[in-house]
């Protein structure tokens, strides 16, 4: 795609403009989602660079709510273990200003949760290079597509995650990496007042 020089700058910052305004939601409405939206984005995420061009990733959308009722469930088992007795106390203090426990509503009230796989070597796929990079982009170009849809999302990590493959109903050579809960936000949902590095903190001119 040739962008003319003279507007490069101004599409990065149009877009900046946009990404900047995204926040994880813990708090979603029941309002259905537009159809066609998360098919889209999925179709972006897949765009995204990949070891070897394996493309390893797999995600699954839960809309069912008998199926995101057992999501819940079994990631709050999880949840509470590491709240009462994996997580240290410096990650514990490090979590207390985004006020979360152990509760996970949000995999049960917003109307979709895509569950993220890491796809390895199995008897019908073909072994992954650099697995965990490519899936991160992948899903670094997921939130941006739902963003730029008006969608909020929070992205979610239990662990261990192995239960996911079950309620996925996933094979073994797929891993669990990441869980998106999608929707609106609720009405009066908030979000923790946090302020993001500045450019001269993350970029290093050499």
């Amino acid at each position: 795609m040739a962008v003319p020089a003279h507007e490069a700058a101004d599409r990065c910052r149009s877009f900046h403009d946009v990404m900047a305004q995204r926040r994880t939601v813990r708090d979603f409405a029941a309002r259905p989602l537009p159809d066609g939206v998360v098919e889209w984005a999925v179709r972006t995420a897949s765009t995204a660079p990949s070891g070897a061009h394996v493309q390893p990733w797999r995600f699954v959308v839960v809309t069912d709510p008998a199926r995101k009722r057992r999501l819940r469930e079994a990631a709050e088992a999880e949840e509470r273990e590491f709240y009462a007795r994996r997580a240290s106390p410096e990650w514990l203090a490090a979590l207390a200003p985004l006020g979360t426990d152990w509760r996970k509503p949000f995999l049960e009230d917003a109307p979709a949760v895509i569950v993220v796989f890491e796809v390895h070597k199995g008897p019908d796929t073909p072994r992954p290079y650099y697995t965990k990079e490519s899936v991160g982009i992948a899903v670094g170009l997921l939130l941006a597509a739902l963003h730029q849809a008006g969608l909020a999302t929070l992205t979610h990590t239990p662990s261990p995650m192995r239960f996911l493959n079950e309620v996925c109903e996933r094979p073994a050579e797929e891993r669990a990496a990441y869980v998106i809960p999608v929707g609106y936000p609720a009405e009066g949902a908030r979000v923790p007042d946090l302020r993001r590095k500045g450019l001269e903190e993350v970029l290093v001119r050499m």
